[in-house]
């Protein structure tokens, strides 16, 4: 009786066990930038860095919106 424990412990231990996903990790989206696009990043060709469209609005005083961030960073 103690062998066949033994013989199949190993298979209950490994049936039990979960499979490794290769899930891509969190903020490892990044651009040809380096910019994190799940973080809210994006590239500003204006100021040469990763900028947040709506904290860049803020400290440039212009309107949060897409259109006037393309224009501000193009």
């Amino acid at each position: 009786m103690r062998q066949c424990l033994f013989a199949v412990l190993p298979l209950l231990v490994a049936a039990c066990s979960q499979a490794q996903t290769s899930a891509p990790l969190p903020g490892s989206d990044r651009d040809s930038h380096g910019c994190i696009g799940s973080a809210g990043y994006s590239w500003c060709e204006r100021t040469k860095q990763c900028e947040r469209p709506w904290e860049l609005a803020q400290s440039r005083g212009f309107e949060n919106t897409a259109e006037a961030y393309r224009s501000f960073c193009d």
